[in-house]
C-alpha cells in the first residue's frame, strides 16, 4: 500500500468506512471495519491526518485517535455535504470528508475535551428539566381546566395551586390522587434543576479563575 497522507471516516455505533489516498490522490484504502478492528488499525497505522463528521461520538474518536499520533480534523456535516459526488452511503461519505478535508477553505471543528463534554451535558440536563417543568405545568392547568378549576399563570404559583387543590372536594378521589403524584414529579424536576443550576453557577466562576 503507497503511504497514506489522508482518510476520511464515517463513523457509527458498530461499523466504520475508511477511504484514504496517497500523496497522488489515488484511492488507496476503501475499507469497512467494526470497532475493535478499526482501533487496531489506527494503532498499527503510521500517524496521518484523518477527516470525521463532527456528530455523535466524534470527539471520543477524535481524542482516542489522538492519543495514538494521529491529527484528527472534525467538519460540520454542512460542509462536508457538497462534497458526496453519488448516491448517500457509507463509502460516498467517507470519501467526501476525505476530499472535503483537503479543501484549503475548509473550517474544522475543536475537538472537545472530556471536561467540556461534561460542561454540554449538563447545560443539555438543564435544558431539558426546564423543558420538563413547563410541560408539567401546562398539563396541570390543563387538567384542572377539564375540572373547571383556574390555575393561577406563573411556574411559581403551581406548587401552591397543588397544595390548595390537594383538599378540593369537588374534585373525584382519583383525580385528586393524580395531581398529588404530579406534584411529587414537579418537586423531583424542581430538585435536579436547582442542583444543574448550582453545577452551572460553579462551572462559570472556575471558569472566570482561569
Amino acid at each position: 500500500m503507497s503511504q497514506l497522507i489522508r482518510i476520511g471516516m464515517d463513523t457509527s455505533k458498530k461499523v466504520f468506512q475508511l477511504h484514504g489516498v496517497d500523496a497522488d490522490e489515488r484511492v488507496v484504502l476503501s475499507r469497512k471495519l467494526s470497532r475493535h478492528q478499526m482501533i487496531r488499525f489506527f494503532t498499527n497505522l503510521a500517524p496521518t491526518v484523518i477527516g470525521i463528521e463532527a456528530c455523535g461520538a466524534s470527539h471520543h474518536w477524535a481524542r482516542t485517535l489522538g492519543a495514538l499520533g494521529h491529527e484528527v480534523r472534525l467538519m460540520a456535516p454542512q460542509l462536508v455535504k457538497p462534497y458526496v459526488r453519488r448516491s448517500k452511503n457509507d463509502a460516498a461519505d467517507a470519501e467526501a470528508l476525505c476530499e472535503a478535508m483537503s479543501r484549503p477553505t475548509m473550517r474544522f471543528v475543536p475537538v472537545k475535551t472530556v471536561e467540556q463534554q461534561a460542561a454540554l451535558m449538563l447545560v443539555g440536563m438543564r435544558e431539558r428539566l426546564i423543558g420538563r417543568r413547563t410541560q408539567l405545568a401546562n398539563s396541570i392547568r390543563g387538567y384542572a381546566a377539564e375540572f373547571g378549576v383556574t390555575a393561577p399563570a406563573g411556574l411559581s404559583r403551581v406548587a401552591p395551586f397543588l397544595q390548595k387543590i390537594a383538599s378540593e372536594e369537588t374534585l373525584p378521589p382519583l383525580a385528586r390522587d393524580l395531581f398529588a403524584q404530579m406534584a411529587e414529579g414537579g418537586q423531583d424536576i424542581e430538585r435536579a434543576q436547582i442542583y444543574a443550576k448550582r453545577l452551572c453557577a460553579h462551572l462559570w466562576v472556575d471558569s472566570m479563575r482561569r
